[in-house]
C-alpha cells in the first residue's frame, strides 16, 4: 500500500467531488448510452429517430461530468491519475474512440443519407464499447490493481479477466435497462410500450450476470476480490441488498402505468451498486494500493484548486439542471 497518511479536509472534499461526479456521470450518461445500445436492437427508422430524440438535448452535457472526473483526478490526485491510466490504457483508449464515434454519428446520421447505415452502426457500437470498458474497468478494480512505489506494476491486459468481462457485460445491459426506463419517461404510444416491454428481460439478464460474476468470485477469484472491505463492514451489506430490491422493483414497476418509477428504480439500483463499491474500496482510490490521504496533492495545490472549483462546479451543476428543466416532459415530435 502506498501512503497511509490520514486525508486532509481538502483531500476528502475533492475525493467527495470526484465520487459524486462519477455517480452523476454513471446515471446521466448511463441512460443515454443505454438508449444507444437499444438503438441497435431495432431496424425501424422511425423508432431509431425517436430514440435519438429522447436524448438529443442531453447527451453532450452528460459527458461533461466525465471531464470533471478526469480533471479532478489529474489536479487533486495525480498519483491516482497516473496509475489508473497506466493500468487501463487500452480501456480508456477504447472509451475515447467509442465516445468520438457516438458524437460523430449523432451529428452526421441526419445529414448523410448514403452513409446513414455507417453512422447508425457507429452510434450503437460506440455505445456498447463505452459501456463495456467502463464495466470491465470496475471489475478489474474490484480484483485490485498492481501498484509498486506509486507506479503501475502490471501488464496492459491485466484487466482482461473473466470476472471483469462479466462486469463489463453487466454494465452494457444495466445501461440498456436505464435507457429503457428513460425512453418510457420521455416517450408516448408505441415507442413507450416498446421500451417498457424490454425492461423485464433486461433486468433479468442483469440479475443473471450478477449471479455469474458472484459464482466466478466464489469459484476462482475469491482471494482477489476478498481484499475489499465489504466483509469487514457488515453494515455495508445493506447496499447490495437494496440494489437487488431496486432491480426487482424496476421490473415490477414496468408492469404498471407509471412512466417514471421504472427509471427511478433503475437509477436507485446503480446508486446502491456504487455505494457498495464505496464500502468495498474505502479508503483506497486505486484498490488496494493508493489511498485518499496518500495520493492527494499538497494542501496548497488543493486549496488553489478549490477556488477554481467553487466557480466551475456550480456552473456545471446549474447548466445540467437547467437543461433538464427546459426540456422536461415528453419528447413530442423531437426537439
Amino acid at each position: 500500500m502506498t501512503g497511509t497518511a490520514p486525508p486532509s479536509d481538502l483531500a476528502l472534499f475533492w475525493a467527495g467531488v470526484i465520487a459524486l461526479a462519477i455517480l452523476v456521470y454513471v446515471i446521466l450518461d448511463g441512460f443515454d448510452l443505454g438508449v444507444g445500445i437499444l438503438f441497435g436492437t431495432t431496424r425501424d427508422e422511425a423508432r431509431r429517430t425517436a430514440l435519438m430524440n429522447t436524448i438529443a438535448p442531453f447527451w453532450d452535457g452528460n459527458e461533461t461530468w466525465l471531464v470533471v472526473v478526469g480533471a479532478g483526478l489529474f489536479a487533486a490526485f495525480p498519483a491516482v491519475y497516473a496509475a489508473f491510466l497506466a493500468a487501463f490504457y487500452i480501456p480508456v483508449l477504447l472509451l475515447l474512440v467509442g465516445l468520438i464515434f457516438r458524437g460523430v454519428a449523432f451529428e452526421f446520421r441526419g445529414r448523410s443519407v448514403r452513409m446513414r447505415r455507417l453512422w447508425d452502426r457507429g452510434f450503437f457500437v460506440g455505445s456498447v464499447v463505452v459501456a463495456f470498458v467502463q464495466g470491465a474497468a470496475v471489475g478489474a478494480m474490484m480484483r485490485g490493481v498492481a501498484v509498486r512505489d506509486g507506479q503501475f506494476a502490471g501488464g496492459s491486459f491485466d484487466w482482461l479477466h473473466p470476472f471483469a468481462l462479466l462486469t463489463g457485460a453487466g454494465l452494457v445491459f444495466g445501461y440498456a435497462l436505464l435507457g429503457a426506463g428513460w425512453v418510457v419517461v420521455k416517450s408516448e404510444g408505441a415507442l413507450r410500450d416498446w421500451a417498457r416491454a424490454r425492461i423485464g428481460w433486461l433486468a433479468a439478464i442483469v440479475f443473471i450476470l450478477i449471479g455469474a460474476a458472484f459464482a466466478v468470485v466464489l469459484g476462482a477469484d475469491a482471494g482477489a476480490v476478498a481484499q475489499g472491505h465489504l466483509r469487514d463492514r457488515p453494515w455495508g451489506w445493506v447496499f447490495p441488498a437494496a440494489g437487488v430490491a431496486a432491480l426487482a422493483a424496476t421490473e415490477l414497476t414496468a408492469r404498471g402505468r407509471n412512466d417514471v418509477l421504472p427509471f427511478v428504480c433503475g437509477a436507485l439500483f446503480f446508486v446502491c451498486a456504487y455505494l457498495s463499491l464505496g464500502v468495498m474500496f474505502w479508503p483506497y482510490m486505486v484498490p488496494y494500493a493508493l489511498t485518499v490521504g496518500g495520493s492527494a496533492s499538497p494542501d496548497a495545490s488543493l486549496r488553489f484548486l478549490f477556488y477554481g472549483g467553487a466557480v466551475v462546479l456550480p456552473v456545471i451543476a446549474i447548466y445540467t439542471i437547467g437543461v433538464y428543466w427546459v426540456f422536461r416532459g415528453k419528447a413530442r415530435g423531437g426537439y
